[in-house]
């Protein structure tokens, strides 16, 4: 018997749960430290440009042909034109790819709630902690294994009952945490400088990199060419105002941006100075962070309820990307969601291994000269992601023809204030600009230039 497809219960829920989506891992560590990288003030004003024209046109085309379509991206390319299904199997590697490392990354979350709860904060600060656990062989596999099932059973409990009703929780749970601590930091002693160092721009330091940085940050933060969007814009009810979902789905990551940069940038600045920005990724979570909670007044309170906001936004993400293979899999192959939801829970087992034990038993083994992780990482983010991106505008912009996805969004007699933008993004500008991505972020990866 064919299952009937699920649907959110109304706008809130959809907003909150593509919101979850949206912020993730990449806004609370990546972010920051590419705003204090790149110019602190002139980054964030990039991006905020980006963001009302860039990411609006991507975000909203994939979430109109999700709902226009009724399908996710496996199939909904298809049906858009017929010589666009390779599409839908490209976007549907995405996620298949990115959730094993993901819930890797997510276990080492669990970790450092765990150190702080027991008062181990001082061991983490030590130069070699970071490293020391994830070269282990043990817990780094059984807490991603702990993360991956937790994933795994909200999306087996369906949109309504499990994503929606999650979502509808910890998204805002995490937006006061986000907030509190920004105004705990706000209070710390000699911390004007560092929000100086954050929020005024260094014109300076403005270059192609600032824009390819901000470009790069937003198309990764915002869950585009994942599959992702379309499967949740498959669940949206036609009722739905798309053009103010999208514009609340954007508020609200955006903020999650802005206050994760406000909350680490000024902190990191008072208590580690710029050496300690210079950290990226994992560094800036696991190594450099740890050392200011050390010195930080309350530094072991708050370092366990940042930890803890980390985790709540790793697994609305990483729920996310369950859920876009889930439904994939449901469509393609008509299995029921929970015999979907086992499959996967396998097969990210089998590829979840290598990035969980990549530093320890698998060290000497580069792909490309990379560890697991970061080869998974790049191959997703910086490949596949941006190809399906382009060929997306591709079929938008050239082929179908973008009055499609206009009509689907006007579809109850709602203004499309920035059809303008839209048209022009999605023909002329967003797929060079994704070239560029593809070949500048390809050519940093390998050191032929830096980055």
């Amino acid at each position: 018997m064919k299952e009937k497809r699920s649907s959110f219960t109304g706008g809130l829920g959809f907003v909150l749960a593509a919101a979850g989506s949206a912020v993730g891992l990449g806004n609370l560590w990546r972010f920051p430290y590419l705003a204090a990288q790149y110019g602190g003030g002139i980054f964030l004003l990039v991006y905020l440009i980006l963001v009302v024209t860039f990411g609006f046109s991507l975000l909203i085309m994939e979430i109109a042909i999700g709902r226009k379509t009724k399908k996710s991206s496996i199939l909904a390319y298809k049906q858009l034109h017929n010589k666009f299904g390779f599409l839908g199997y490209m976007a549907a590697i995405v996620p298949m790819i990115i959730l094993p490392y993901y819930c890797v990354i997510g276990g080492w979350v669990m970790k450092y709630i765990g150190v702080f709860l027991i008062g181990n904060d001082t061991a983490a600060a030590q130069n070699t902690y970071y490293s020391d656990y994830i070269s282990g062989n043990i817990w780094p596999l059984v807490l991603f294994l702990v993360f991956l099932a937790i994933t795994a059973l909200v999306v087996a409990l369906g949109v309504e009952k499990g994503i929606e009703r999650v979502s509808k929780v910890l998204m805002p749970v995490l937006l006061i945490l986000t907030i509190g601590i920004s105004i705990y930091v706000a209070t710390l002693s000699g911390v004007g400088e560092g929000i100086k160092y954050y929020l005024l721009p260094d014109f300076s330091k403005f270059s192609i990199k600032t824009i390819c940085a901000a470009m790069g940050q937003l198309f990764y933060s915002m869950s585009i060419a994942m599959g992702i969007m379309v499967s949740y814009g498959s669940y949206v009810k036609k009722d739905i105002d798309l053009n103010k979902s999208v514009n609340h789905i954007e508020i609200f990551d955006t903020a999650v941006a802005l206050l994760s940069g406000f909350m680490i940038v000024p902190a990191v600045y008072v208590f580690s100075g710029e050496e300690g920005l210079k950290t990226g990724g994992a560094g800036l979570m696991f190594e450099t962070l740890p050392k200011v909670f050390e010195k930080m007044p309350l530094g072991r309170a708050i370092g366990f309820v940042f930890f803890i906001l980390v985790f709540l936004a790793a697994l609305t993400s990483s729920i996310s990307l369950m859920e876009a293979i889930a439904s994939m899999v449901m469509d393609k192959f008509k299995l029921s969601r929970k015999l979907s939801v086992l499959l996967i829970f396998g097969i990210s087992v089998i590829l979840g291994i290598p990035s969980a034990l990549g530093y320890g038993v698998f060290k000497d083994v580069k792909p490309l000269g990379m560890d697991f992780l970061t080869f998974f990482d790049y191959i997703s983010n910086s490949v596949i992601m941006p190809l399906v991106a382009i060929f997306t505008c591709i079929l938008i912009g050239w082929c179908v023809g973008t009055k499609s996805i206009e009509e689907e969004i006007t579809r109850n007699g709602e203004k499309f204030k920035r059809i303008q933008i839209f048209r022009i993004m999605v023909k002329y500008i967003a797929p060079v600009f994704l070239l560029v991505i593809l070949i500048f972020y390809s050519l940093a990866q390998f050191e032929i230039i830096s980055f």
